[in-house]
């Protein structure tokens, strides 16, 4: 099965085409950088050049992995609109990746994780998860300020990509570990996706929304006990 991944969330995006097997494993055949405030004129003509590169056109594809979010409002709608037609024309499944769980998967901790990026004003994206082997069970996301995420982080595992934010946790307690990690990129879009494809969770074209996830009152519960 040839997957095609995409990631449009923040300035570096990327897509990623992989050859997935009846198995949760795939072979990344390539990953193409894509330059954040360029997606909406590259984004289709990348994926074109990419297929055509290795002899592949759009009707070979057999499914798309897409990050729908958190993460830029406007990247995040270019890259959904294009996934949503690419699979409607194509008739092919869709499987919606939530970037925090590609960061909680991304890290070597297991057990409770939160995954964090930086939501800007104060805030940040936090995403709880209980992540065994290659999985993650997603337990909760949350727009958090900076010391509700710390309240809430207490006697978890941070993992973010975000340097900055991960010295403001450290230097707020020493009761927290922070795991600082690259950014995941389109092709740990693609294994996500496909495994969630094998376990048949997958959106239609006019049910792939954005994750964009708003302010809520609600914290993580050990942050409210």
């Amino acid at each position: 099965m040839l997957l095609l991944a995409a990631d449009t969330s923040s300035r570096h995006g990327s897509i990623a085409l992989a050859h997935c097997g009846p198995e949760a494993a795939c072979a990344v055949i390539e990953v193409v950088p894509l330059d954040g405030g360029t997606f909406s004129a590259r984004l289709v003509p990348q994926v074109a050049a990419l297929l055509a590169k290795h002899g592949l056109n759009k009707r070979d594809i057999d499914g798309f992995a897409v990050v729908a979010g958190p993460g830029s409002f406007t990247g995040l709608r270019i890259g959904l609109a294009a996934i949503k037609a690419l699979a409607e024309v194509l008739a092919k499944p869709i499987s919606a990746v939530s970037l925090l769980e590609a960061i909680a998967v991304a890290g070597h901790s297991q057990g409770k994780v939160i995954a964090v990026l930086d939501a800007g004003r104060g805030h940040v994206y936090a995403g709880e998860y209980e992540v065994k082997g290659g999985g993650a069970h997603l337990v909760g996301e949350r727009l958090l300020t900076r010391s509700e995420l710390t309240q809430s982080a207490l006697g978890s595992i941070i993992v973010t990509p975000d340097h900055s934010l991960a010295d403001a946790v450290r230097n707020a307690t020493l009761q927290v570990q922070v795991e600082e990690i690259e950014l995941p990129r389109s092709d740990a879009i693609a294994h996500l996706g496909w495994q969630k494809i094998l376990a048949g969770e997958t959106v239609s074209p006019a049910g792939l929304e954005g994750n964009y996830i708003r302010r809520s009152s609600e914290i993580f519960a050990k942050g409210c006990s």
